[in-house]
């Protein structure tokens, strides 16, 4: 009778995969963004694009961390779900910031590096992804493994963003010469791999998991 009483395990392994679904759609509505610039109108819907996304994953933080609060048993640590989620939800809010920066500042065209960024991203928030949906089945050696080596690639794209990051800054404070220009973009370089860093905190957060639940 006692159990009855008690709040049912909720279903955070699919809210994680609802949530790592609205991070890629971000990702690609960014990429998007990024691809058609100079279109005015396109531009403005795949921002209103990326907007949605983030406020979708916004919902399933609020209902992972509402549901977190009235769960008696939870799958895993309580304290690794509250972490995943909200280094999860950070992925999103930097994707939107992205987005607002490049509409506050003005920003007139996209470089050759910004798009290598925004790729290295979206290729960040793929294999996201993918690690955050094979959660639930980590108890399995072979699932587990694939899991860790996803993290491992998550890592490789960081480092590759790293490199990129350091070549941009490098050949912007050497050939641009209006500083209002080296501003703007030394902040979205910053931003996007900042978004890499982060999906490499999701990943280091998901490595923990398997090693303490594997």
């Amino acid at each position: 009778m006692f159990g009855k009483l008690l709040p049912r395990e909720g279903n955070f392994f699919e809210m994680f995969n609802q949530h790592a679904e609205r991070i890629v759609e971000a990702a690609r509505a960014f990429e998007n963004l990024v691809a058609n610039y100079n279109d005015v109108h396109l531009r403005e819907q795949y921002n209103r694009d990326v907007d949605n996304a983030e406020r979708a994953a916004d919902r399933v933080t609020h209902e992972v961390n509402r549901v977190l609060h009235k769960t008696f048993i939870t799958p895993i640590d309580r304290e690794q779900i509250h972490k995943l989620i909200n280094t999860m939800d950070d992925v999103a809010d930097l994707i939107q910031d992205c987005a607002e920066t490049m509409a506050l500042y003005d920003v007139r065209h996209m470089t050759e590096e910004i798009v290598r960024l925004t790729a290295l991203s979206v290729k960040c928030c793929d294999r996201l992804a993918d690690a955050v949906k094979y959660l639930g089945k980590i108890t399995d050696p072979a699932v587990a493994e694939a899991t860790l080596k996803t993290c491992e690639e998550i890592d490789r794209l960081e480092s590759d963003a790293d490199r990129v990051m350091r070549s941009a800054m490098s050949k912007l404070f050497r050939e641009e010469p209006d500083v209002r220009e080296v501003i703007k973009l030394k902040a979205i370089y910053e931003l996007l791999e900042t978004i890499t860093d982060k999906c490499e905190d999701v990943a280091n957060v998901i490595e923990g998991i398997i090693l303490e639940n594997s």
